[in-house]
């Protein structure tokens, strides 16, 4: 399946996602509980996951490498600091939270299937392929990052 390999940028599975957890949002069963705490846990998931987008945008625009998630053979530096301490992924991390939280707004079982979708997908077809390619063009400083910060979180 590496035909599908950096074909799909993430923000397209995301929103993808985000109109089949719509949908899902239909079928039974609703959560309840939920109800009461989904407006501001909703709120909180969208600014995290907003913060994270944004955070690691900046980092790589100001290391000026590529943003482009289907060109990452054309990545100029290893961007390490700042919210990339924390995550390797923030941007993705940031789209997994937007999902989450679209998903605590539907206010449905069914939805949070989305945000588990894209971190499977992403993981598999963007993230091992991105860091196949990192680890050919940064090598051992590569590998170092790698075992001090954690994929997602």
């Amino acid at each position: 399946m590496r035909w599908l390999e950096h074909k799909v940028p993430p923000p397209v599975v995301a929103l993808l996602l985000g109109s089949a957890m719509y949908w899902a949002a239909g079928w039974p069963p609703a959560l309840p509980w939920l109800p009461p705490f989904a407006g501001p846990l909703a709120g909180g998931l969208t600014l995290a996951g907003l913060a994270c987008d944004l955070s690691g945008l900046q980092r790589f625009l100001r290391a000026r490498t590529t943003v482009n998630p289907l060109t990452p053979q054309k990545t100029s530096a290893l961007v390490t600091d700042g919210i990339y301490r924390l995550t390797r992924n923030p941007m993705y991390l940031g789209l997994a939270l937007l999902l989450t939280a679209w998903a605590v707004h539907l206010g449905a079982l069914w939805p949070f299937a989305g945000p588990a979708l894209f971190v499977a997908y992403t993981t598999r077809f963007q993230i091992l392929p991105e860091e196949r390619c990192l680890h050919a063009r940064f090598g051992a400083e590569y590998l170092a990052y790698t075992e001090q910060v954690r994929r997602w979180l």
